[in-house]
C-alpha cells in the first residue's frame, strides 16, 4: 500500500520561504507522478503544482509560478515543494499526492498524503 507523509509545514511571515516534504514509501517513486495541492477554507482543492516520475517535466498553477518549486529525490522517496516570496494568500493545508498516470495537469489522483497545514501572516 502506497503511503505519503507529508513536513514541513509551519508559521511564516510573508515574504518568507518554507520547504515541504513528502516521503513515499510501499512503492518504488520512479513509477509514480507526483503533486502537491492546497485547501484554504471555505475554498476548493487545487492543484499548485505537478512533477513527472524522472522530473523532466513540471506544472505549476499560475498564482505560484516563478515562486513554488517542485522537484522529487526518487532514490530518496522524497519529493519537495520549495516556496519563496508567501503571501498570505497562500496559506491552506498542502497535500501531496501521487498517481501511476503520466498526465500533470489532470487532478485525479490515486493516493494522497494527510496534509500539512501552512500559515502566512501578513
Amino acid at each position: 500500500q502506497v503511503q505519503l507523509v507529508e513536513s514541513g509545514g509551519g508559521l511564516v511571515q510573508a515574504g518568507g520561504s518554507l520547504r515541504l516534504s513528502c516521503v513515499v514509501s510501499g512503492r518504488t517513486l520512479s513509477s509514480l507522478t507526483m503533486g502537491w495541492f492546497r485547501q484554504a477554507p471555505g475554498k476548493e482543492r487545487e492543484l499548485v503544482a505537478g512533477i513527472s516520475s524522472f522530473g523532466f517535466r513540471t506544472f505549476y498553477a499560475d498564482s505560484v509560478k516563478g515562486r513554488f518549486t517542485i522537484s522529487r529525490d526518487n532514490p530518496k522517496n522524497t519529493v519537495y515543494l520549495q516556496m519563496n516570496s508567501l503571501k498570505p494568500e497562500d496559506t491552506a493545508v498542502y497535500y501531496c499526492a501521487a498517481k501511476t498516470s503520466s498526465g500533470l495537469v489532470q487532478t485525479s489522483y490515486d493516493y494522497w498524503g494527510q496534509g500539512t497545514q501552512v500559515t502566512v501572516s501578513s
